[in-house]
């Protein structure tokens, strides 16, 4: 078995229901977990080591999420989303165009704030676990994500008014 014969099967599972967490869908979650893979493959001699391997894995199946998002011109399913009391964006993702702004808000957001609150509301990662990410600790994680929030509540406050 090769080395990264071992890379694949300690970390598969770890990054396939991290997508499927993302994406809420089994088969995309397959696809992305196969090409992040394909891609890790193709670029091990280009990972620096500087962060755990699962972290560097994420962030290229994280990229490969959001690049088949743009390209299919996609939003993640919110239908059966159930967000915590923490998140309380308006408290209602029942209506359907709410749930589609916010994801346009969502996306006009600088990258760290988007990705920061994916990761916590859709992909369910403690603020530990996304400081480890982004290679930064868990209060920058925290901190960032409740911006997030708060200019997606400004920008639905601005939406609803209008």
């Amino acid at each position: 078995m090769t080395e990264f014969d071992s890379i694949y099967r300690a970390y598969f599972d770890d990054v396939f229901l991290y997508i499927k967490n993302l994406s809420k869908d089994t088969h995309l979650a397959e696809e992305i977990t196969s090409e992040t893979f394909f891609k890790a493959m193709n670029s091990i001699d280009k990972f620096r080591g500087d962060c755990d391997i699962r972290v560097w894995l994420c962030q290229i199946a994280k990229n490969s999420y959001y690049s088949y998002l743009k390209k299919h011109k996609r939003f993640t399913k919110t239908e059966n989303l159930e967000i915590s009391a923490e998140t309380n964006i308006e408290n209602d993702f029942s209506d359907k165009n709410d749930t589609l702004h916010i994801h346009k808000i969502l996306h006009t957001l600088p990258d760290s704030y988007k990705e920061v609150f994916s990761l916590r509301i859709f992909g369910e990662l403690s603020f530990k676990q996304i400081g480890n990410i982004f290679n930064t600790n868990e209060n920058w994680a925290c901190v960032t994500f409740h911006r997030a929030k708060e200019k997606i509540k400004k920008k639905m406050e601005e939406y609803n008014n209008d």
